[in-house]
Parts: structure tokens; C-alpha cells; sequence
């Protein structure tokens, strides 16, 4: 009697929309964070205005992308990689420009 092979078909998840999105603004918000650096370093910290507001873009794109990251662990049947990529860099991104804010406002 032949042993009976079970076949096993995983089927591939596709990754999450708003987990892929919350990737994609942690991605931006580093780069404003980089290139505000190296401006700053430039005018030897008086970037002004500019900067500022490069800033200020930059902690609402990283809260909201923390936001939608978080929102897409709901999604069913998706690869939750970039959920988690998205979520725990827009939150350790989020601390970091809520922390120099506040300290430029000391």
C-alpha cells in the first residue's frame, strides 16, 4: 500500500496597503530628519523659519504614518512586515522629533 504524500499550497499574502503607506512616510520623515541635520550643521544652527517647518512636516507625517501602521495590523490575510517596519519606525521617529521640539522650545 502506497503512503499517502500530503501537498501543502501556501498561498502568498499580499502585503498591507496602509502598512506599506506607514513605510513609505518613515522613510520620508528620515530623510527630512537627515537633511535638516545637515542644514543645520551648514548655517551652524540658524536654519530659522525653514527648518522649522521642515520639522513640524516631518512630526505630522511620522504620527500619522504611526497611526495608519497601527490601523494595519487589522487588515486579514495580509503580510504584516511593513506594518511592523512602519509602526515601530514612525514611533521611534515620532519621540525623536517630538523630543527636539521640545527642546528647542526650552
Amino acid at each position: 500500500m502506497a503512503k499517502k504524500r500530503y501537498k501543502y499550497d501556501f498561498a502568498k499574502k499580499k502585503h498591507s496597503e496602509k502598512g506599506v503607506t506607514s513605510s513609505v512616510f518613515a522613510g520620508i520623515s528620515l530623510g527630512i530628519f537627515c537633511i535638516a541635520a545637515i542644514c543645520s550643521l551648514a548655517f551652524h544652527g540658524k536654519g530659522g523659519l525653514y527648518l522649522g517647518a521642515m520639522g513640524l512636516i516631518a512630526i505630522g507625517l511620522s504620527i500619522y504614518g504611526f497611526i495608519l501602521g497601527l490601523k494595519s495590523f487589522s487588515e486579514k490575510n495580509r503580510d504584516q512586515l511593513f506594518c511592523k517596519i512602519g509602526a515601530a519606525g514612525n514611533g521611534v521617529l515620532m519621540v525623536i522629533w517630538l523630543g527636539l521640539f521640545l527642546l528647542g522650545l526650552a
